[in-house]
């Protein structure tokens, strides 16, 4: 059985979770609070289609709508690969958490996995200020 080594990141959202979720797992607001995806993405059936910079065009299939906070998604880069992302809002008292669980993938060194981890926690930062800083959207 193989095991991925992973880093939990999260930032706590002085929002209730459900308007957190709302705003958040609507592809359409992804460009202002996912830099990696700041061109923003366009439908293509179930899938969103990407422009990923240096990467190449991504192709994003998110978990469908539901009342447990999952955003899970997968990317799937201009290669092939798959690669599977864990985002989850939850409860926290009158506000929310927002977790992401990084994998760090075979052939991912150090350097690397420190820059995707640093990477994903200013967007969920972002994240935090427009919705902390937004009375509606």
């Amino acid at each position: 059985m193989t095991l991925y080594p992973v880093r939990i990141i999260h930032r706590s959202i002085a929002r209730d979770w459900r308007e957190v979720y709302a705003f958040a797992s609507h592809p359409e607001n992804i460009r202002q609070w996912a830099s990696g995806l700041s061109a923003g993405l366009t439908q293509d059936g179930e899938d969103w289609i990407g422009d990923g910079g240096p990467i190449g065009k991504l192709r994003v299939r998110f978990a469908p709508a539901n009342e447990f906070g999952v955003i899970d998604h997968t990317v799937t880069l201009p290669d092939g690969t798959r690669v599977y992302n864990a985002l989850r809002v939850v409860p926290n008292a009158d506000g929310a958490e927002v977790m992401f669980t990084l994998y760090r993938l075979p052939g991912v060194s150090n350097e690397a996995f420190e820059a995707d981890a640093a990477h994903i926690a200013r967007d969920l930062e972002a994240l935090k200020v427009i919705l902390e800083n937004t009375g509606t959207f």
